[in-house]
């Protein structure tokens, strides 16, 4: 009896770990049956496509019907879609129209998702705000400890997005105050910072693209967001092709399939041929096994490798910054990039060689002498970078204990920093086959 029972267990559990594997139902939520009630009403009709928890991915959508390339995912209806059409048509609309310097698309949109989420019940976006996450992890959102771990392009990066909504805020600060008629409570307390920060968030990692003919009351910064409730749930993942975009005739915002997708599976979309690193600074989260996934090179790194006292130098560089071939620099899963190659081909050029820099913009190779430098030195950045990288993945391990409250944040710092060791992992393994094929 006792080995029937145990046989039965373990068949229970590998039945409940593949459930889990496969996505756990979650429509029978609350905030997810009057979300669908609610898009219900604007006329959006779907019946294959349920929230779920994913075990890798997190909250997405599964379907119950298995999906064959070329059919449509979702088709979301115009009047569910919150655009600044819907944002001017709402009381913010004659202060916005109004207001001198126009304000720009982006913040309409943040204006407005402020003050809904301050109406509370008597919003009639509700139900969709309701399942909006509480909290993002875009770099603009981690600590300054977190954002120091990351590697230094997407540091920089990240500082910049955080100053630019601090700019944002500071520069709207005029116009949220235009705003105080249409509150009883101060606007200083409902458009603070975190409210900005939380909407500019959601605006920048949830809408879809779709783009609105310029109006005078608005910025001439370009108006192409649209939030989509429900199909915001849908996940990335780099290894599927979709199509997207407004059916002009079915005036709906809809996702076509060019994969196929098995029943009670996560229906996945792809963003972008996106690295990790754009992953993180737009969406706040990374992609495991992402075949884009680059780690960069920066200027001040790889000319640490070269000699001050080189009399040529100075053109070098000058050369390299005129054709663009100081940025972007990276090595993948195939070793170091065509790009960093070439500036490092520039970089070693002897005295006498000098003059063919341009063959070698174009792709052509200078001397045996130069190849077998400029292999050799993309060796020792390859090297220095995984050293580097294991000593941060080593703090990381020792934040995690000492600071629990930044778990999650050090988590997907910790999982773009382990899949940039095994890049350059690989990338070192290459550069010593084609550094022994040059000797």
């Amino acid at each position: 009896m006792k080995k029937s029972r145990g046989r039965t267990g373990r068949k229970r559990r590998r039945k409940h770990l593949k459930s889990f594997m496969d996505g756990v139902n979650c429509s029978h939520k609350l905030e997810y049956i009057k979300l669908k009630k609610w898009l219900k009403e604007r006329g959006f009709e779907d019946s294959n496509l349920r929230p779920a928890e994913f075990w890798g991915t997190g909250r997405g959508l599964m379907t119950t019907k298995a999906l064959q390339a070329g059919d449509v995912i979702i088709s979301l209806p115009e009047r569910c879609l919150l655009t600044t059409s819907t944002v001017l048509s709402s009381c913010l609309g004659g202060h916005i129209e109004s207001w001198k310097p126009p304000v720009s698309p982006l913040l309409a949109l943040c204006t407005f998702l402020i003050a809904e989420k301050h109406a509370g019940d008597k919003s009639p976006w509700k139900p969709y705000l309701d399942v909006l996450p509480k909290t993002y992890t875009c770099p603009a959102c981690l600590e300054p400890d977190v954002i120091n771990l990351l590697p230094k392009p997407l540091k920089k990066k990240a500082q910049e997005q955080k100053m630019m909504i601090q700019e944002l805020f500071r520069s709207s600060r005029a116009f949220f105050s235009s705003l105080q008629p249409l509150f009883a409570e101060s606007t200083g307390s409902i458009f603070n910072f975190s409210a900005l920060q939380w909407a500019w968030c959601t605006v920048n990692t949830r809408t879809v693209y779709m783009k609105h003919p310029h109006r005078d009351c608005f910025s001439l910064e370009p108006d192409v967001y649209a939030l989509a409730p429900y199909l915001d749930l849908l996940n990335h993942s780099p290894n599927v092709q979709v199509k997207a975009g407004f059916n002009e005739q079915t005036r709906s915002y809809e996702i076509w399939t060019n994969s196929q997708c098995k029943k009670y599976q996560e229906v996945l979309i792809c963003y972008g041929p996106h690295d990790n690193q754009r992953l993180l600074l737009e969406y706040g989260f990374v992609a495991m096994d992402n075949p884009h996934s680059s780690v960069y090179v920066s200027a001040d790194t790889l000319l640490k490798y070269f000699s001050p006292l080189d009399k040529q130098r100075k053109a070098k560089v000058s050369i390299l910054k005129d054709h663009d071939f100081l940025e972007n620099l990276t090595f993948g899963w195939e070793g170091p990039s065509w790009r960093l190659l070439t500036a490092l081909r520039v970089l070693s050029l002897a005295a006498e060689e000098f003059a063919c820099w341009r063959r070698i913009l174009l792709g052509d190779v200078s001397s045996a002498r130069n190849e077998q430098q400029a292999l050799a030195t993309a060796a020792q950045i390859c090297q220095f970078l995984i050293e580097e990288t294991q000593h941060v993945l080593l703090q990381i391990s020792q934040l995690k204990r000492d600071r629990e409250n930044l778990t999650t944040h050090l988590a997907l710092v910790e999982m773009l920093r382990s899949e940039d060791l095994q890049i350059l992992q690989k990338s070192a393994e290459i550069l010593c086959n084609l550094n022994l094929g040059t000797t």
